[in-house]
Formats: structure tokens, sequence, C-alpha cells
């Protein structure tokens, strides 16, 4: 295997069938120690989270195949953390896409003088960001990403789609184990010039409520596998 990548919370690598293989590492995104889906560095390491936010992804993943939605997903091999997927290129210089289902994190940071924290979006809203560190992963509109040659109006629009068709078939599986989802952080691309979920569908990067408490990474991939 050859690296081609080296991510916050994955290594990505080409294999000699032309497919890629994922190898998941225990870094979490977050700040100052505490964890946080919504930031763009890493801010802690948990022990295990790697096979567990693999664990998480092949659910889902097999989830979405059974429903007949098309990802990049080929198989995984729990044991040494590592998801073989297919090639997909990325949007740019990589696009992640937020659906929030109740404003929360960054939202309200950027919106907390119009909407209160905890407030339910009904139908669920789809924001877009270019994956860019040192701008802090700026909003970027579809209409903007048209004018900037990364991505037609129309991919952003099955993009989208997808995005929540996918979060609620993941808000409804955790729903039947008493969770509640409150906003997940997806990546695309495109195959074949198809635009299809890439990277993962992880505990890491979902934000997640029992009671009334979020759920850490950890104990969430618990509560999913073990029911």
């Amino acid at each position: 295997m050859k690296k081609v990548y080296e991510g916050k919370t994955k290594d990505v690598y080409s294999l000699d069938n032309g497919n890629v293989m994922l190898k998941f590492k225990d870094d979490c995104t977050g700040k100052d120690g505490v964890f946080d889906p919504g930031e763009n560095s890493v801010g802690l390491t948990i022990e295990g989270i790697g096979k567990a936010n693999l664990i998480t992804s092949i659910h889902y993943f097999e989830l979405l195949k059974n429903a007949g939605i098309k990802t990049h997903y080929v198989s995984a091999d729990v044991e040494n953390a590592t998801m073989e997927v297919l090639p997909g290129k990325v949007f740019g210089k990589g696009l992640e896409v937020i659906c929030r289902l109740v404003a929360t994190g960054s939202f309200i940071r950027r919106y907390g003088e119009y909407i209160a924290d905890g407030t339910v979006l009904e139908g669920g809203y789809v924001e877009c960001t270019l994956k860019d560190d040192a701008k802090g992963d700026p909003l970027i509109t579809s209409e903007g990403l048209a004018a900037l040659g990364i991505m037609s109006e129309e991919m952003f629009k099955s993009m989208k789609e997808q995005t929540l068709k996918i979060t609620k078939i993941v808000a409804d599986d955790l729903k039947s184990i008493g969770l509640d989802l409150w906003d997940i952080k997806f990546e695309f691309g495109y195959n074949n010039d198809e635009v299809i979920l890439i990277d993962e569908i992880a505990s890491g990067n979902m934000r997640v409520y029992k009671d009334g408490k979020i759920v850490d990474p950890v104990e969430l991939t618990k509560l999913i596998n073990n029911r």
C-alpha cells in the first residue's frame, strides 16, 4: 500500500486493485480536550475510537446499501481498523456537508442572536463547508461552489437530497435505541461523474444525546452495536 494522504482522523492508502484503503486513527476533532464534531482540528485522542468509528461506519454503510443508496464502501477489517472503498475524487480540495436537526455547536456560535441552543430545525438544515483548516472551513453556498467551478448546482442538489435521506436513516436507527441525533457531518465525492457518499459515518462525526446529555463517541458505538 502507498500512503497518499494523512488526515486528522484517518490515513489514506492506494491499493493495487485500484481501490483505496482508509486506516482509522484514535484522534478526534475537538478543542481543549473536549470532543466536538464541529471543530476542524484534532482536539484529543481517545483510545479505541478508531475501531469504534469503523464499526459504526460499517453498520450504517450496510443500512444505506439495503436502502438502495450507493456509497464508496466495499469491505472492512475491524481488527486492523481499515476499510476498503471505491476511488472517489473530492470536490475541489474537499467539502464537508453538515446536516443539522437541532441548533447547537458552531451553528449557535454563528447565529445565537437569532435562535436558542437546542431549537429543533424542522426537516433538517444542510450546510456545506470548504475543507480549509487555515481558514476555519468556511461556509459556502451552492452558487458559490458553481461560480468557483467546484461543483455544479445540479450536483449540489443531488448531494443535498442524499444528505437528508442518509441523515433520516441514521436518526431513525438511533431513535430506535433511545438516542437523539442532533447533527452529523458527511463528505461527498464523485465516482464516474456520480455524486456519492465517501469517508465515514462514524460516532466521531455526529452529535447524539440520550436523556438530554451528549453521548461520547466510544459509548455511542457501544450503544449502536450492543443492542
